[in-house]
């Protein structure tokens, strides 16, 4: 199913009272990109081998909503909410804001961590949906093994 979405990106000083239009994005958005995004969320989460109480914590943003967010019936969550996210979970904010239909404008640059590794992302080159939860799958099964 398509739809047209249109983002207005605001900023605003407070000082001076006053807001400023950033940016508008008009593009098409697939909604059947959103079917499965509750499990990439708890993949991720789980990767990190956090709680919903440890993210709860650090995003600000309570356990019920983040279980509602995991198991789908968050229909959208907020850009505010994903950018907490993609910072605790170290991933892409556009990546996040992506997979829940949000439109992002594309990037082919080198993303480097704050350890200066460059992503895996970028090394890999596109995969799918499956690929992505496979290998966070696989990455907390490692992280827990060496416990």
């Amino acid at each position: 199913m398509q739809y047209q979405a249109t983002i207005y990106i605001f900023a605003c000083n407070i000082k001076q009272q006053s807001i400023y239009l950033l940016a508008i994005f008009s593009k098409p958005i697939n909604l059947n990109c959103m079917q499965n995004y509750g499990d990439y969320f708890r993949a991720l989460r789980e990767a990190k081998n956090m709680t919903l109480r440890e993210v709860e914590k650090q995003a600000d943003v309570s356990n019920a909503y983040l279980s509602q967010l995991e198991s789908g019936k968050v229909k959208q969550p907020s850009p505010l909410t994903l950018h907490k996210l993609s910072e605790i979970y170290g991933v892409s904010y556009d990546l996040l804001m992506e997979k829940v239909g949000y439109p992002v404008t594309e990037r082919k640059e080198k993303v480097k961590s704050e350890s200066g590794k460059i992503s895996i992302a970028y090394r890999v080159g596109d995969i799918s949906d499956d690929e992505e939860l496979e290998l966070l799958n696989y990455l907390k099964f490692i992280r827990n093994r060496k416990k």
